[in-house]
């Protein structure tokens, strides 16, 4: 049974007397377990996207091989780097949520959080090309794509690094 504490606006439970910090906190290595699963997925994602797009353009428009690629495309997004993205986005947050000095112990975890604003900014940008893929108006070169393929290792390698080291 869960209640509000009127005091700090957090869930209660009348069992264990914990609010919700303190259950992330104790629980604190599953949820960044879970964020490091989802992150792995959503990563998964954001590399084959614009991989599948450098192929893609190399198919004729309405062809067989274009539908199969809009397919694969649509389900990437939908049943894999969707969901990813956004159990990332909620694990991460929680672990903020649970330890907020974090936010003020350097500047690494700006940092961190700025790249995972990106990281989201390119997520958008793959579903608006895709989008264009699927309306058969894509704008773009397959050599614009293998750039592309490049930005979300740039991103992993800033947020695993600021993660990781916390430089400052």
């Amino acid at each position: 049974m869960l209640r509000a504490n009127a005091d700090s606006g957090s869930v209660i439970s009348k069992e264990s007397g914990l609010n919700m910090q303190d259950f992330l906190l104790q629980n604190y290595e599953w949820v960044r377990a879970l964020h490091i699963i989802s992150v792995i997925a959503w990563m998964a994602g954001l590399f084959y996207l614009p991989r599948l797009f450098v192929y893609h353009t190399r198919a004729a428009a309405g062809s067989e091989m274009s539908e199969t690629f809009k397919v694969m495309e649509l389900k990437l997004l939908r049943y894999i780097m969707g969901p990813a993205s956004i159990a990332s986005w909620i694990f991460g947050l929680a672990m903020l949520y649970a330890n907020p000095g974090m936010l003020s112990g350097g500047g690494w975890m700006h940092v961190k959080l700025t790249a995972v604003v990106l990281m989201t900014g390119f997520h958008h940008m793959l579903m608006i090309w895709r989008k264009q893929f699927a309306k058969d108006e894509n704008k773009h070169s397959e050599k614009f794509y293998r750039w592309v393929n490049e930005a979300p290792t740039v991103l992993m390698i800033i947020i695993v690094i600021m993660a990781v080291v916390q430089p400052f």
